[in-house]
């Protein structure tokens, strides 16, 4: 049995979409697979920076249980759909933006007048319907930044204008995360965990940008518990740090390359396998002098390397 907790490693970002993506965490302690797929999980959901619609107001209507003159929808309906605006924020204050649109047709968030402090990130999002070619539409809304799930009663009292209505807001930017916990082997290691991560956000940031956010939240929330007590530990099983770095910066003149390969990758100004792992499949294939059999010859070597 190991006497030390092995540091775990990001072993693959599969980007299944712009907006979701599977993190695969490997090789892990044993059991440590749920323990950090349910605390990310957890704070993925709840605790990811976000903005959000907290109080609109619409022009005609007093309060929520009303209608307004022209409009196909009523102001339930519309509070509704505002709730289902997604913005990105950029400003620590509260920004009020308005809406005007006239004659019939639909209203979507992209009819929002922005400012450089907010972007719109679903602009096709359906706020209401004017189905009064003579009438028109009129709507301010209040967006503040905030974290997890805010009441309407929280939203009522910090008003900016007391003549809104408040909604209650949905800050989190992470719509859905799922994890999958598989047993791996390293070694002699048999009963080691392999952890997949999948997330999806709404788009006002990639699911790197809340992965990496939710980890540095779970390492402040326990760095402040530990005091100063340290632990032991080290590089991920079959991922010794210092032969790892010794084998990128190997020049590519000891990779055993024929000489019109090699020659191909100096002359293009790679000399290290560090600089050849930073080059995609395409980057390759533009090098100058590089056809497809050094490109083939390249691959097999990476892959002999497990690189």
């Amino acid at each position: 049995m190991t006497k030390v907790i092995h540091n775990p490693a990001l072993s693959n970002i599969e980007e299944i979409s712009s907006t979701s993506a599977t993190f695969n965490i490997e090789p892990l302690h044993a059991g440590y697979g749920n323990t950090l797929g349910n605390s990310l999980r957890r704070v993925l959901l709840s605790s990811i920076e976000g903005a959000a619609v907290v109080a609109f107001r619409v022009e005609g209507a007093s309060h929520e249980f009303t209608t307004v003159a022209g409009v196909k929808e009523d102001v339930i309906d519309i509070i509704m759909n505002v709730k289902n605006i997604r913005l990105k924020s950029f400003s620590d204050k509260p920004v009020e933006l308005r809406l005007e649109k006239k004659g019939a047709g639909i209203v979507t968030a992209g009819d929002i007048k922005t400012t450089a402090d907010v972007e719109v990130i679903n602009p096709d999002q359906i706020i209401c319907t004017i189905d009064d070619p003579k009438k028109s539409i009129i709507m301010d809304f209040v967006i503040e930044v905030g974290r997890g799930y805010q009441t309407i009663e929280d939203s009522s009292a910090k008003r900016l204008h007391s003549d809104m209505i408040a909604v209650d807001a949905i800050f989190s930017p992470v719509l859905r995360v799922r994890y999958k916990v598989e047993g791996t082997r390293v070694g002699q290691e048999t009963n080691l965990d392999s952890l997949a991560l999948t997330i999806e956000t709404d788009g006002s940031l990639t699911p790197r940008q809340a992965f990496e956010e939710a980890a540095a939240i779970l390492v402040n929330q326990y760095t402040a518990l530990a005091g100063s007590t340290v632990v032991a530990s080290a590089p991920a099983l079959g991922q010794d740090k210092d032969s790892e770095m010794s084998e990128l910066n190997t020049p590519i003149e000891e990779l055993n390359l024929t000489a019109r390969t090699a020659n191909a990758l100096i002359n293009n100004d790679i000399r290290t396998v560090h600089d050849l792992v930073t080059l995609s499949e395409q980057d390759l294939r533009e090098l100058k002098g590089f056809g497809s059999k050094a490109l083939d010859e390249v691959k097999e070597k990476l892959a002999e390397l497990e690189l």
